[in-house]
């Protein structure tokens, strides 16, 4: 198994998870497997694919990324291929030939034409020794991607009872992932769930003002550097891609709106390192396996955390940093809430409403943001310091909102519990609305106690009482307060320390006695509060979650066992993971690996990965051995390739003398 992950693959070790998961496949053992992107998935079946009798079946969902997986592995001297609608009839016949003379060990193909007759009438005539089904959270319609032609694979365990059968994802809830196995109709399968926290990633929320501005200041500051920014709407990219473009920036638009070849040509100039910047709708990514994004743009609101995790997951695939910006306004949340409506089924609208809410409590959560989006997917990280997102690196002041705390409790109390955070919030502001009257809200004893704050100020104070468990929100589409066992201890004299508005606390408040933070927030340090244990209260959290091994009890199969790697207790930054590098002779090696990959007509990270330039860059290899220890070399690109590179190291080393 290391013999085979050195020969082709070029590493000297597996990464958390890979060997186990590689050993059940070899034991035909089904498998599911939900491991974060740049984790390591593929290894996981290509290694068993390379090391069984037959041939490996890998479903994939995009063309785009068919090719670059054959690609990547062509060029580690492995013998693979697709079957899809961009290949020529001969192709198609030169394909199915090479499978039946039994000359390829891996063939992609798409959900469509795996469910084929042709395609099911070929594979009765070959050896199949695994089907590795990719990005599998398609198949379940709890997650943010369902896909109905990913639905039918159940079927494979009906008709190829023998074959191992292994799902890879890098983005499901428990939820899904319990949904996916069951769908799959996996065996007593294996279930291994790594950590998704992604370390080398920093997350920042920014405020949605002038974000225009920030975001050109931003990326002149990343010249040089790959990156992507997300639009909701094609007017948007459409827009921010001309104007950056006037500003002397090289991007490219992508998104449904353009043809075919448009949006070909573009995903591979940027894949291929022709232009810098791709500005996208969320119809660009899945798949994409460009190494060296550094930088991930959120310009508008996305509608639910699974995407965004697989959104953001799209930089630093190599291990090296990159920075995830989103620029948050809450107007945001009407634009998407309006496409949500549209939608058919009532069952659909409130799972999409939900997820857009749980994606606003995300960013205007006052804890810390790799906490809260690890606790979405069901994993516990136990330090409250992460150091790489916004809240740890820029935390706010806490004060002692307990009185304003009870004030808002006891309205909700006073109205029975049947209204929303926006109606509760007019009546302590003394609202005297037409609503507020009909229902003779003004005659409470609760109107117009909140003269302390403004209203902006109360829907902050209340979003964040909600998310950190203080008060709870019940319903969909109509969702109202409701008291919990926290509200009660509150109501009976509790302490509350709540985070400063972003916006400037009014005067009114400053007089006011509940307004204590001068001496609260010396005394009372952000860790006392409640946000770190109950922020993330919405999410089930396994005590497992952090322990190498534990056994499943949410799979569908009382017999299958979970495994999750361990988790960081005090995560932090990563720094790049070598030496500083030589920034000349790194820069001569791009230009060569540029050179190469035109030539070959492949993008530059399949000759090299930027973490293996970099390490020549610093080792300097000019004998076979030198260069074998690099990272991401093999046995067959160190003969492909190693004499051109060494020998441009060497030409620089002398001239530098």
């Amino acid at each position: 198994m290391h013999r085979t992950l050195q020969k082709y693959f070029g590493y000297s070790e597996f990464r958390p998870l890979q060997e186990d998961i590689i050993n059940d496949v070899l034991n035909k053992k089904d498998t599911f497997v939900l491991m974060p992107t740049g984790g390591g998935k593929s290894i996981c079946y290509q290694i068993p694919a390379l090391m069984m009798d037959g041939i490996a079946i890998v479903v994939s969902p995009l063309i785009s990324l068919m090719k670059d997986q054959v690609d990547g592995l062509v060029s580690n001297g492995i013998s693979a291929a697709y079957l899809n609608s961009t290949l020529s009839h001969r192709e198609v016949q030169e394909t199915t030939r090479a499978i039946l003379d039994g000359n390829l060990k891996i063939l992609y193909v798409a959900p469509e034409r795996l469910c084929m007759k042709s395609t099911l009438d070929l594979l009765s005539y070959v050896n199949v020794s695994l089907f590795a089904i990719d990005e599998a959270h398609c198949i379940s319609q709890w997650g943010h991607d369902f896909r109905p032609e990913y639905h039918r694979l159940g079927f494979l365990k009906e008709k190829f009872p023998d074959v191992p059968v292994i799902g890879l994802t890098a983005t499901a809830t428990p939820k899904v992932k319990d949904d996916t196995i069951k769908l799959l109709k996996l065996k007593s399968p294996s279930v291994y769930v790594a950590s998704f926290n992604r370390s080398n990633l920093t997350y920042d929320i920014r405020p949605k003002k002038d974000s225009y501005g920030d975001l050109v200041k931003y990326i002149q500051g990343q010249a040089g550097n790959s990156g992507i920014i997300y639009c909701n709407s094609r007017k948007s990219v459409e827009s921010i891609s001309k104007k950056l473009n006037n500003k002397g920036f090289h991007t490219l638009p992508y998104h449904a709106g353009l043809s075919d070849s448009k949006r070909h040509e573009h995903q591979e100039r940027f894949i291929r390192d022709d232009v810098d910047i791709i500005v996208a709708t969320v119809a660009f990514g899945m798949g994409i396996d460009k190494p060296n994004v550094r930088f991930v743009i959120h310009y508008d609101l996305p509608k639910n955390i699974e995407g965004y995790y697989q959104e953001t997951g799209r930089g630093g695939r190599d291990g090296l940093e990159c920075e995830c910006i989103l620029y948050f306004s809450r107007g945001d949340w009407y634009k998407i809430k309006y496409f949500i409506d549209q939608m058919s089924k009532k069952s659909e609208r409130d799972i999409a409403t939900v997820k857009l809410r749980d994606m606003i409590d995300y960013c205007e959560s006052t804890t810390c943001r790799r906490k809260v989006l690890l606790s979405y997917f069901g994993e516990e990280l136990e330090s409250d310091y992460c150091g790489g997102c916004d809240v740890c690196l820029k935390p706010r002041d806490t004060f002692d909102a307990s009185d304003a705390a009870r004030t808002l409790l006891s309205c909700v109390d006073e109205v029975n519990e049947r209204f929303g955070m926006t109606h509760i919030v007019d009546i302590i502001s003394g609202s005297m609305a037409k609503k507020i009257k009909s229902y003779k809200h003004d005659r409470l004893k609760s109107h117009g106690t909140g003269d302390g704050y403004s209203k902006s100020e109360w829907l902050d104070m209340a979003r964040e009482m909600v998310r950190l468990g203080y008060l709870d929100v019940k319903g969909a589409r109509y969702p109202l307060l409701s008291l919990n066992k926290k509200s009660r201890e509150i109501l009976a004299g509790g302490e509350v320390y709540l985070t400063r508005s972003s916006d400037a606390v009014s005067v009114k408040a400053s007089r006011a006695k509940r307004n204590t933070s001068k001496t609260a927030a010396s005394k009372v340090p952000t860790s006392k509060t409640t946000a770190s244990k109950s922020a993330t209260s919405k999410t089930t959290t396994s005590k497992g979650a952090t322990s190498k091994t534990t056994t499943s009890k949410t799979t569908t199969s009382k017999s299958a066992t979970s495994k999750r790697s361990t988790a960081p207790k005090k995560p932090k930054r990563v720094p790049t993971p070598i030496s500083r590098p030589d920034k000349k002779l790194f820069d001569r090696l791009k230009i060569l690996r540029k050179k190469l990959a035109v030539d070959e007509d492949v993008p530059p990270y399949i000759i090299f990965a930027d973490t293996s330039l970099r390490q020549m860059a610093v080792k300097y290899p000019i004998r076979n051995e030198e260069f074998l220890d690099i990272t991401g070399v093999g046995e067959f690109k160190l003969k492909k390739y190693g004499p051109i590179f060494m020998e441009e190291i060497a030409r620089y080393l002398k001239g530098s003398k």
